[in-house]
């Protein structure tokens, strides 16, 4: 009765405190340097239609946007944004009272206007993470709550990294993604599993399998030579493209391959400790079957990934009478070929956790 009482405690704070902290994102404009409004009016003009160099059609409609002034030396004051939006959406957005925008000021005597920049999102991702956070404390209890503290210790490891790589400012910047995914690992499992032998084979798994299968996939570019790899359509990427994708894709594919080692060794230690008869060879081929049953779905949540992410893009593509061919080679080629490394790495996870499980597993480890 006292640990369903406590459990609930928990889950009450949580609850409460996340609600303070979306509420505190809510009316945090002081903190920022840009300058933020609160829309308070929106009049909509009429709307036009439109015809691009490729024929196709859209609509175009202005908006006269009244808003407040919410941080800054002109916070409190009144000021006045254009706007226009297509039917679309492809490059603006329409905007409704109550919105708040970040705003490039433009003063004049007879007032302020100025451009709007876009949203001030932040609020939408603290609700997204209060929601995520109580649910794997209402669910998981401590488990739930090791989880998030992983999740949080990881962001700032990634963020000095980040930080650290741009003070440096070196363009072969791979290894220091390759030993951030190292720490990435070891945090991660130690939390989660322990620090104990499961965790061990578990890591060991992993570093493994995602070693493997990045170097086939670097053997792989240098033997073709990287034909058909665009490497500068990467978003946002200036200088060494090439190694922002190998960075990219090894800490995506670690973080396949991390889950299925995890779910193949649990499984093996359970059985293990259930039947402590049974043979290397026996655990090893039920590693296998373990692996190999969830192996499709892991492959094809990557992919659906990857489809969710480039699918605008695509689409845009297509509308504006590209080919597929050239559509693909701009958009979806260094997706699919990161999503087929992590495939990889998936593969080459079930034979390498279920040997290094079946072998190293020994009696009582599972407890």
């Amino acid at each position: 009765m006292k640990q369903l009482f406590y459990k609930n405690l928990i889950l009450i704070l949580t609850i409460v405190i996340g609600g303070l902290f979306v509420l505190g994102v809510k009316f945090d404009q002081a903190l920022y340097s840009d300058t933020i409004v609160k829309i308070t009016q929106v009049t909509d003009d009429k709307t036009e239609k439109v015809t691009d160099e490729f024929e196709n059609k859209d609509t175009q409609t202005k908006q006269k946007i009244s808003g407040i002034v919410m941080n800054g030396k002109y916070q409190g004051q009144k000021i006045v944004l254009p706007n226009t939006y297509s039917s679309s959406r492809a490059n603006d957005q329409k905007y409704q009272k109550n919105d708040q925008v970040f705003v490039t000021v433009n003063p004049h005597k007879s007032g302020l206007t100025g451009t709007i920049d876009g949203f001030k999102r932040d609020v939408v991702v603290a609700v997204l993470i209060w929601v995520a956070v109580s649910m794997l404390v209402g669910f998981m209890q401590i488990s739930g709550m090791i989880a998030v503290l992983s999740i949080a210790l990881n962001m700032v490891i990634f963020f000095l990294a980040i930080k650290f790589e741009i003070f440096v400012n070196i363009t072969n910047f791979f290894w220091i993604f390759a030993g951030i995914a190292l720490v990435f690992a070891v945090l991660t499992l130690s939390l989660v599993i322990g620090l104990n032998r499961q965790m061990l084979v578990t890591l060991l798994a992993t570093l493994t399998g995602t070693s493997l299968s990045v170097i086939i996939s670097v053997i792989v570019l240098r033997l073709t030579n990287d034909q058909g790899m665009h490497y500068e359509a990467l978003s946002y990427a200036t200088q060494a493209p090439k190694e922002l994708f190998l960075a990219a894709t090894l800490l995506g594919s670690l973080g396949a391959v991390m889950d299925e080692s995890t779910d193949i060794v649990a499984t093996l230690f359970q059985l293990k400790e259930e039947q402590p008869m049974i043979s290397p060879k026996e655990l090893f081929k039920s590693g296998r079957e373990v692996g190999q049953s969830i192996m499709g779905p892991l492959i094809n949540v990557l992919f659906l990934i990857f489809i969710a992410d480039i699918f605008p893009l695509a689409v845009l593509y297509f509308r504006t009478t590209n080919t597929i061919g050239y559509t693909f080679s701009w958009t979806m080629a260094l997706g699919v070929v990161q999503t087929l490394i992590s495939g990889i790495g998936i593969v080459i996870a079930i034979p390498v956790a279920s040997f290094f499980a079946s072998r190293l597993i020994k009696g009582g480890d599972a407890s």
